[in-house]
């Protein structure tokens, strides 16, 4: 990956973006895709959508969710602590302890998440995890007052920023799922509008909201385009560490290129290209099997409207909703050559009807 394209995702991956709260990495993903594309815009529910060749058929969507987990100030105690609301689907036992930024219109406050020191826990008390309302975030303060002139109730919350190299192709963060999605369709409309003379159908990727919190950009956006053919691109569980059952979840390592799904929520035809393409171009890729409807973007698309060819392209993802979420950037680079291909090779010939 280019040192241009890497700087990009710090970027995405460094800026909050919990579910309903979007609008740094939306403004920050618009501005990146200006230079190209034809046409930029969101929509009132807030995705960013980024168009090459807007009047052309067929027209194609990828999809990747630019929300991320996060908290939502919900309660000032008197003593000045906040307590928070969850966004998105948390392991309660990992967020004692942790630093957090609450964003508010004046700027990022620092705050960490109260955790009693394991001197003063009863025998009780340490084989307990604790109950989301008993969570609360010291943020420095003496009283209520203070507090209230620092954060409001509503304001958005996310751990610290960690973006890092782990070791050659290995980078840890919050929010790889699914700031890496929303990373993936930007890098491949960049090489879709370098190349648009191969091009002939439509482009439209989109950096979709709210996905942690019921799919609901992709199912706005989806039916605002009325795509020919829809993919997702989200994360999906790297099953390579050694607490993972792989008889009971599949095979998926990081590293070994991005995971092509395949179930009743994927149309055949566009699994099966997605797969020659893969071959043909030598680019590395696995199989996932999806026994039903997937959690991701893919879910909603394909029910759009009268219905849309589906596809989804996963990077693998281990510690997947922590804070030390993990991937490979072969991973990364593999989905944007797989749907980049796609891309140029639809046109007017291809039919998805089964």
């Amino acid at each position: 990956m280019d040192k241009e394209s890497l700087k990009f995702l710090e970027k995405l991956m460094n800026l909050p973006s919990p579910s309903g709260y979007e609008q740094k990495v939306r403004q920050a993903w618009l501005a990146e895709m200006k230079k190209f594309s034809d046409e930029v815009k969101s929509d009132v529910h807030g995705n960013a959508i980024a168009v090459v060749n807007p009047d052309k058929h067929p027209r194609i969507m990828l999809a990747g969710h630019m929300d991320e987990l996060g908290f939502q100030v919900a309660y000032i105690h008197e003593k000045g602590y906040i307590y928070f609301n969850r966004l998105g689907g948390f392991d309660i036992g990992i967020i004692p302890g942790r630093k957090v930024r609450i964003h508010t219109k004046k700027g990022a406050i620092l705050g960490v998440v109260g955790k009693k020191a394991i001197h003063l826990l009863d025998k009780e008390e340490r084989e307990k995890v604790p109950k989301p309302h008993q969570l609360y975030i010291d943020i420095g303060v003496k009283d209520k007052k203070q507090a209230q002139k620092l954060v409001e109730i509503g304001d958005p919350i996310t751990y610290d920023t960690n973006f890092e190299k782990l070791r050659k192709d290995l980078y840890v963060s919050r929010g790889f799922d699914d700031k890496t999605g929303a990373f993936v369709v930007a890098e491949v409309m960049k090489n879709v509008f370098k190349r648009r003379k191969e091009f002939s159908g439509s482009l439209y990727s989109v950096a979709t909201v709210q996905e942690e919190v019921g799919l609901r950009g992709a199912r706005t956006s989806a039916f605002g385009i009325d795509p020919d053919v829809g993919i997702a691109i989200d994360v999906t569980h790297a099953t390579d560490t050694p607490d993972v059952d792989q008889k009971k979840v599949g095979e998926i390592g990081l590293g070994d290129g991005a995971p092509i799904t395949r179930g009743p929520n994927i149309n055949h035809k566009v699994f099966e290209m997605l797969v020659d393409i893969a071959k043909k171009h030598k680019i590395s890729y696995q199989v996932e099997a999806a026994a039903r409807p997937t959690g991701t973007d893919a879910n909603v698309i394909q029910v759009t409207r009268a219905g849309v060819a589906t596809g989804l392209v996963s990077i693998p993802c281990r510690y997947m909703h922590t804070y030390t979420e993990v991937v490979s950037l072969k991973d990364v680079e593999s989905a944007i050559d797989i749907l980049t291909e796609f891309c140029l090779q639809v046109d007017d010939s291809v039919n998805f009807i089964e």
